[in-house]
């Protein structure tokens, strides 16, 4: 994988096959948790050659149908947390069109990381909205990693450090790496960085 750069009047980064479909496959899911609509993929019907790479979005992807899912909270916060009433009154006016917007978004980078070769180019005019909608991918992920403060990030990175050392030195066991875990904690980490590249692109000082 490697993070966002400038090429003429785009930004662009390399994703390898199986780095994209996850991307991709993730993405899916986070439109299917805002409004029901997964870009075609269907997330329980996985071909047995991509059974390994996609195991560990199960339980992610099972979270997905539960209606009181605090992942929901996360991409369309209450606007008045103290006022119920007020909050409910504020979803109901704003949140259709809302959650049509961060669809669209999702859709435009799903169809993107759906095209064939390791190049993920997004136009300099759309830099921002994808940004917006990785910002929606890692909150759901973050919600899924249990993660709502700094120091629950930083946790997680150590936690990552540990399983890594335990794989690397064959150390590791169910008592001291989840699985699941690690995956999505990696897979949220990678998408910071290529939101920290693109965001790097969009406040470039030769533009």
């Amino acid at each position: 994988m490697r993070g966002f750069e400038a090429r003429g009047d785009a930004a662009v980064a390399e994703l390898d096959s199986e780095e994209r479909a996850v991307v991709a496959r993730v993405i899916a899911d986070v439109g299917l948790l805002l409004d029901g609509e997964s870009f075609g993929m269907e997330p329980e019907r996985v071909e047995d050659a991509e059974e390994e790479l996609f195991r560990h979005l199960r339980g992610f992807e099972a979270a997905l149908s539960d209606p009181e899912d605090p992942a929901v909270l996360r991409i369309l916060p209450n606007a008045a947390p103290t006022d119920r009433e007020v909050a409910d009154e504020f979803r109901r006016l704003t949140e259709p069109e809302l959650r049509a917007t961060k669809v669209d978004r999702l859709r435009v980078m799903w169809l993107a990381l759906s095209e064939d070769g390791p190049e993920w180019e997004v136009p300099e005019d759309q830099a921002m909205a994808t940004a917006a909608a990785l910002t929606d991918v890692r909150l759901v992920l973050a919600a899924r990693l249990g993660l709502d403060t700094d120091d629950d990030a930083d946790a997680l990175h150590r936690e990552l450090e540990i399983a890594e050392h335990a794989l690397a030195t064959g150390d590791a066991s169910d008592s001291v790496v989840n699985p699941e875990r690690v995956w999505l904690g990696m897979l949220y980490q990678a998408l910071t960085w290529l939101q920290e590249s693109l965001m790097s692109y969009v406040m470039r000082d030769d533009v």
